[in-house]
């Protein structure tokens, strides 16, 4: 569940809404709130998008460092 708190504080740390990171990923809004409240799993392929668009490693937003 950890990983779903370093993608909000991550969002919030570089002052962008949940809308501007849905349309980052391409998913509707409602899809992105799901991640970021843990109620549905966040792809890899998301992951790898959230991490590069963040200049963060994977290890980082998944709470491994």
């Amino acid at each position: 569940m950890f990983v779903y708190r370093r993608v909000r504080d991550s969002r919030e740390d570089h002052d962008k809404t949940q809308k501007e990171m849905a349309e980052v990923l391409n998913v509707q809004l409602t899809v992105y709130q799901r991640y970021e409240r843990g109620e549905r799993e966040l792809p890899l392929w998301a992951a790898i998008k959230l991490a590069d668009y963040y200049h963060v490693t994977l290890d980082y937003l998944v709470g491994r460092t």
